[in-house]
């Protein structure tokens, strides 16, 4: 049977945003354009100030943007206000009333929209069996924990059938522990609701767990997006593969071009092949990017030589930081077995083995 062709749930396009007039104009948006496909968990990735943020509010109708348009499912909200959008948000602050019981924070908006009793009954009931909290539905949210006040949040944002659920950081306020917890939590609603969800988040960790694609973004624009795996094997630009995971960058000049890659000699005098991302065409100076996973320590015969400087031990794994001949630092990752401790030492000489396919030239 043929693919069912996915659908956007929204569309952003050209939106701008501004804030201020002259000297004081900030410009939080400057021509943003994504869409995101019905069904989709999808996350804005990037540090404070970015426009992560903004752009969550803009969709929601909190906010209007001073140039562009926001779609869903085709037609322009933008006249619509946030009550009128078929858009439900989770903030940070789950905002729920202290004395009310879960249940009746769950069915408060229900109500509010004028829905028949029975009607607000089920979809209460529904929504505890969701986030399992049925035995809890009478207890003040007062008196619940912090990873409990945020699934009854959930829940009532859930309840009214949002057709776009957008989240605004709401795990930052959890303990590491439970804030693992709650991203496979999400994960799984999302899946079984079917809904669009548009997360924002700041922590490249909770980003690569739970979506299905990332826009990562950096002063008011996106600057790449796609799958996790994408966004962290293959970074378009230097501040992507900075932001996101550990990274070692290798400055170098272009020797040699073939289909698909290049020949790079870094600032040591060695030399190391590169992939090159499609339609991308360097030349001259240029920076390699590795990761430290994808290359090892071996006594002799690798692209790179260098010193040991440092070992440090992470429980999952240990980090080899060898100082390259030729000056500059370099990182190789080993996850850590029990039969095998290895032998290496400080100040002992080694090579570096970079992975087939591992380097790759970026966009500066």
């Amino acid at each position: 049977m043929p693919e069912t062709p996915e659908r956007n749930a929204i569309e952003v396009r050209g939106v701008s945003k501004v804030f201020g007039f002259g000297p004081d104009k900030v410009v939080a948006l400057d021509d943003v354009h994504v869409a995101i496909r019905e069904n989709e968990f999808f996350t804005l990735l990037g540090p404070s100030g970015c426009g992560k943020t903004t752009l969550l509010r803009l969709i929601a109708g909190f906010d209007f943007p001073t140039d562009g348009e926001i779609l869903l499912h085709g037609q322009d909200i933008a006249p619509l206000p946030p009550h009128k959008r078929p858009v439900n948000t989770v903030f940070q602050s789950y905002a729920l009333f202290p004395h009310l019981t879960v249940a009746k924070n769950i069915s408060f908006g229900l109500e509010m929209l004028g829905r028949p009793k029975d009607e607000v009954d089920a979809r209460v009931d529904e929504m505890l069996k969701l986030v399992r909290m049925e035995e809890l539905r009478n207890r003040s949210t007062a008196q619940i924990s912090g990873g409990q006040q945020q699934r009854v949040a959930l829940a009532r944002a859930l309840a009214p059938q949002p057709k776009v659920l957008l989240l605004d950081e709401p795990l930052s306020a959890l303990d590491y522990k439970l804030r693992k917890e709650m991203q496979i939590e999400l994960k799984r609603l999302q899946h079984e609701t079917g809904i669009t969800f548009i997360f924002v988040t700041h922590d490249q960790e909770e980003a690569l767990t739970m979506s299905a694609r990332i826009a990562v973004m950096s002063a008011g624009n996106i600057l790449q997006i796609g799958s996790p795996e994408a966004i962290y094997d293959r970074p378009a630009v230097r501040f992507v593969a900075d932001f996101i995971g550990e990274t070692n960058f290798l400055e170098g000049s272009i020797e040699e071009r073939a289909a698909g890659g290049a020949r790079v000699r870094i600032s040591s005098g060695a030399v190391i092949d590169a992939s090159v991302a499609e339609g991308f065409q360097p030349s001259g100076r240029v920076t390699v990017v590795v990761r430290p996973e994808h290359a090892r320590l071996s006594a002799e015969g690798g692209q790179l030589a260098g010193r040991l400087s440092n070992i440090v031990y992470f429980g999952t794994d240990t980090h080899f930081h060898v100082e390259l001949d030729g000056g500059g630092e370099f990182i190789v990752r080993r996850q850590n077995a029990r039969d095998d401790r290895g032998t290496a030492r400080i100040g002992d000489p080694v090579s570096i083995v970079i992975g087939a396919g591992a380097a790759q030239v970026l966009r500066d």
